[in-house]
């Protein structure tokens, strides 16, 4: 049976996307078998994974609205390592269209429960915003992974977040927790972030991750070469954080 969880943040440029493609290249090179779902209408986890979004016929959306199924519409993200559940900006219309459906909130639990044994872990790569999509996401998830940065108004959004997320748990998923929190594009040379990351770790305990992830160029610039920098630059700091990472998620997903 399959983890699946979900990578959110409500504030965007928080490293939402990185995180998911990262996560998703480190855990498969640690022997996992993974699906990353791209549930983002800008597709960025779509390009960044190595898969050209203007050329698919099939996405995520034909799955959300019964014109597809997931396993048909899963591709192979070879450079990356693992499989693909792709998006472009036909899936901004899922909003509306999905109105008219009944449990519309649960689609996509729907849709991945068909092909809940092939993988080890679903991470699910949300919209930054409170949406129908974002509802899919956590409904259909076992936990929750906030990624943030140690800055003031992150933590104003997450307050926001963990508020939704109980709202989800005690309405329509009653297995959805917060798994833990990452600090990304962390700079120790600044002491705000090093009182946001302790205030993090006060109020949050062990749902603080250990692994931090760095400020790191080449992350940043892996995407435009459609890899994760994972597998761009194995050797940079970035990369190796991420790696860390993988591990720790494979050790608390043990734990559930």
């Amino acid at each position: 049976m399959a983890r699946i969880f979900t990578i959110a943040n409500q504030k965007g440029g928080v490293g939402k996307t990185t995180t998911s493609v990262n996560l998703a290249a480190g855990l498969a090179k640690l022997g996992q078998r993974v699906l990353l779902v791209d549930l983002d209408p800008q597709g960025n986890a779509t390009m960044g994974s190595g898969i050209d979004k203007r050329t698919l016929k099939t996405t995520v959306y034909q799955v959300l609205i019964g014109m597809s199924d997931a396993e048909e519409t899963t591709v192979w993200a070879e450079a990356a390592g693992y499989h693909l559940l792709p998006a472009n900006r036909e899936l901004a219309g899922a909003e509306i269209d999905l109105i008219d459906f009944e449990q519309r909130e649960t689609r996509l639990k729907d849709a991945l429960a068909a092909v809940d044994d092939q993988y080890d872990f679903v991470l699910v790569d949300a919209p930054p915003a409170l949406s129908l999509l974002t509802l899919n996401a956590l409904c259909a998830a076992h936990g929750v992974v906030i990624p943030m940065q140690c800055e003031y108004f992150a933590l104003e959004g997450l307050s926001d977040l963990v508020a939704t997320i109980k709202k989800v748990h005690a309405n329509l998923n009653s297995n959805l927790k917060v798994i833990g929190l990452l600090r990304v594009m962390f700079d120790p040379r600044m002491t705000l972030s090093q009182q946001v990351s302790a205030q993090l770790e006060q109020h949050f305990g062990d749902k603080v991750f250990r692994t931090v992830i760095p400020r790191n160029v080449r992350l940043a610039e892996a995407p435009s070469h459609g890899l994760p920098g994972v597998v761009f630059d194995p050797a940079s700091r970035g990369a190796k954080a991420y790696l860390e990472f993988g591990a720790e998620m494979v050790e608390r997903a043990k734990s559930m």
